[in-house]
């Protein structure tokens, strides 16, 4: 989690309103409901992971070997294996 200097995001009588209540601490502001991201939304991290999956299935469906995909996906048998049968 990143966080962030109060100053540089909020306006000053915001600033000096919390500080009646806390100081010099963190404090997590949620995010509002239905705005939720899901995982790797943000980074691009799941497009990236679902690009692999189906290059993986395409080089199975094409004859290789769950053990050689392991090797060159950096992946174990068991999560290739997963992979495969989920689609």
């Amino acid at each position: 989690m990143k966080y962030i200097n109060a100053n540089l995001v909020l306006p000053d009588s915001l600033v000096k309103e919390l500080q009646n209540y806390i100081q010099g601490e963190y404090i997590y502001i949620p995010i509002k409901e239905g705005c939720h991201k899901n995982w790797g939304e943000v980074s691009g991290y799941r497009n990236e992971i679902q690009k692999r999956n189906i290059e993986l299935v395409k080089q199975y469906r094409n004859g290789t070997s769950m053990e050689k995909l392991s090797d060159l996906f950096g992946l174990s048998i068991y999560a290739v294996r997963k992979i495969i049968y989920q689609k």
